[in-house]
């Protein structure tokens, strides 16, 4: 345990060097020295709480409450006083608190806590939160719905007090399941394969959340309430688990419909593992969630409001609204923030962390700011500010009222009308010799050519919606008719050529968005789907090359890319072969001061994010 001061470490306390030779790290995966604590009262009392692993067969001692069949391992939780609360050093008592038997490695006691948001005199001040996880002993384990059990659960104790049956801890009377014959009066809420890290809410009503892990498919987060059941092993997330099946892929369900008389809690946001083609249902795709924090902060504003949680494994940082997690309501949406480094350069978590596997948790400080470390490399990073992707000033150029024939410059302008306040791709465009890129568009030839740029319109697929690989294009940076980004707008998300954002560069288009996953052949959700109007934002930074769409005014864009090829250009409407229409076009940009040279040929008549910053 280590004391950081102007971030330099030292040893605080040795946990390990205590415990040997019983102490247990070897296997990783939950082993070791897991987690501490401070009681609310630390500088007086120089009270805190540690959770540590030891091997079952290296010691004499036996767990407090019933142990797994064939326990391999302890999770202990032990309580240190410090003789001088203030000292730079540990140097005092210690006695254990909590034996638990474990027959896997992983599993164990993960988190413990005490509700910072309760007050002297509150009925939660300093208890004890403690989540004991299922033991990691298999699909079939049903020890998480035996409340006689302690797996699987959270529990809720006091430490100062002693009528525990091993007598060195409390039982708070108002524990949901005291007095409950057969029932352990230590458990808060149950029914958990992994209950990784829970946090409170230092706002609104200090809801308290947990980022639990899943096993094969869902990465959850629940609202923690007194007597609250999560399903497992009966539910993953909000699916049925079918653990009789002999068929793996078969294990998700939908629910029954009378899954109410069950009184299961299901999460208020969930996220699914995105097994690639061709997964077998049983190893491990590699996701795990890290529950996190509802940011109130004032370091980064944006985010304040917000629960920000991530993967382990990936590092990819996600957060959703606090207001919109709600239990019996729909999953809140779930967003992914970018990362950028003090120099304002874009980079991922394994970038920061040199690995592939990022191990990273999160951390909050007494101000409320954020941190972010990594197991991978030992690092500690704090999160500074926020900013928005593509956020820059497009300029104050403003080219508006722009539906004349004459204000086009088409492919086929046989193909295209004009009626006054619109324009329509009439017939649909066929492939055309040279690159493979959209068969037919229209170049706004009316004002200048633009650096920094933002399209506005609505946009309409005329396309019959039973016809697949719908799409409509908004073309930007426009060159020539070889040289030129475009948001491809579909129905279809699943194959490489559609909905996404793509770059011609004298030779075929290339798919150059964030959200495109090559290994699932699949992209951000369908932008189109239907014959309706929908609004239509393009957003092009010049000089960082950040690229954003947006659909229908949502604050979070569908697609992002980041991309210099082309820092100056016109913009375009049009389709590969369907037809649609544009209305109601705003483009504002900064007007580039050279004339624009079109490189033959020409394509028609020759006329006039939020951000995470570390």
């Amino acid at each position: 345990m280590y004391l950081l001061e102007n971030g330099a470490p030292h040893v605080y306390l040795d946990v390990g060097a205590t415990f040997a030779p019983e102490f247990f790290s070897g296997r990783g995966l939950g082993q070791g020295f897991g987690f501490a604590t401070f009681h609310p009262e630390f500088r007086k009392n120089g009270t805190f709480y540690t959770v540590h692993t030891e091997l079952a067969s290296a010691t004499a001692k036996t767990p407090d409450l019933t142990p797994q069949p064939g326990t391999l391992y302890h999770g202990i939780v032990t309580e240190w006083t410090a003789d001088d609360p203030s000292a730079g050093t540990f140097q005092g008592s210690r006695r254990e608190i909590l034996r638990l038997g474990f027959a896997g490695q992983i599993h164990g006691i993960q988190q413990i806590d005490f509700n910072p948001t309760a007050k002297r005199g509150d009925r939660d001040y300093g208890l004890l939160y403690v989540a004991v996880g299922d033991g990691g002993t298999g699909v079939r384990n049903d020890e998480p719905q035996n409340l006689a059990l302690p797996h699987g659960k959270i529990f809720r104790i006091d430490p100062r007090a002693g009528n525990s049956a091993n007598g060195r801890y409390g039982i708070p009377a108002d524990n949901p399941f005291v007095g409950r014959p057969g029932a352990l009066g230590e458990i808060y809420a149950y029914g958990m394969r992994d209950p990784h890290r829970f946090s409170w809410d230092p706002a609104g009503r200090h809801r308290m959340f947990l980022g639990h892990i899943g096993e094969k498919s869902v990465e959850s987060v629940y609202e923690v309430r007194a007597g609250a059941n999560f399903g497992w092993s009966e539910r993953e997330g909000s699916f049925v688990f079918d653990k009789a099946t002999s068929n793996p892929c078969e294990r998700l369900r939908p629910l029954p419909a009378d899954d109410e008389k069950y009184g299961y809690t299901y999460p208020v946001a969930a996220y699914d593992h995105n097994p690639p083609p061709g997964w077998n249902c049983t190893s491990d795709v590699g996701r795990g969630i890290s529950g996190g924090f509802v940011y109130r902060g004032h370091k980064a504003p944006e985010l304040r409001g917000k629960y920000l949680f991530g993967d382990i494994v990936t590092g990819r940082i996600f957060y959703t609204a606090e207001r919109e997690m709600r239990i019996g309501a729909e999953r809140a949406p779930i967003h992914e923030l970018m990362v950028y480094d003090r120099t304002g350069k874009r980079v991922t978590m394994r970038d920061l962390a040199g690995d592939a596997r990022i191990d990273f948790r999160f951390g909050r400080d007494t101000a409320g700011e954020l941190y972010i470390l990594s197991k991978a490399n030992g690092k500690i990073w704090k999160v500074t500010g926020t900013r928005w992707f593509a956020g820059c000033d497009a300029g104050r150029t403003r080219v508006t009222n722009v539906t004349r024939a004459e204000d086009w410059a088409p492919v086929t302008p046989a193909k295209w009308r004009f009626p006054g306040k619109e324009v329509v791709l009439a017939e649909a465009g066929q492939s055309r010799p040279g690159p493979r890129r959209p068969f037919e568009y229209a170049v706004l030839s009316a004002g200048p050519k633009f650096g920094s740029v933002r399209f506005d319109g609505e946009v309409r697929l005329d396309t019959p919606v039973e016809i697949t690989n719908r799409d409509v294009i908004v073309v930007f940076g426009y060159q020539s008719d070889t040289q030129f980004y475009y948001a491809h707008l579909s129905t279809d998300n699943t194959i490489y050529p559609h909905n996404g954002i793509f770059a011609v560069n004298n030779a075929d288009r290339v798919r150059i968005e964030d959200q495109w996953d090559e290994v699932r052949s699949r992209g951000a959700r369908p932008a189109v789907t239907d014959t309706q109007w929908h609004r239509i934002r393009v957003k092009h930074c010049a000089d960082s090359g950040e690229i954003a769409v947006y659909v229908d005014g949502a604050k979070s864009p569908l697609m992002t890319a980041v991309d210099t090829t082309f820092t100056s250009g016109r913009v375009g409407f049009g389709s590969f072969d369907n037809i649609g229409r544009l209305r109601g076009l705003k483009v504002t940009g900064t007007r580039v001061a050279t004339p624009t040279v079109a490189s033959a040929p020409l394509p028609a008549r020759k006329r006039r994010r939020s951000i995470l910053r570390l």
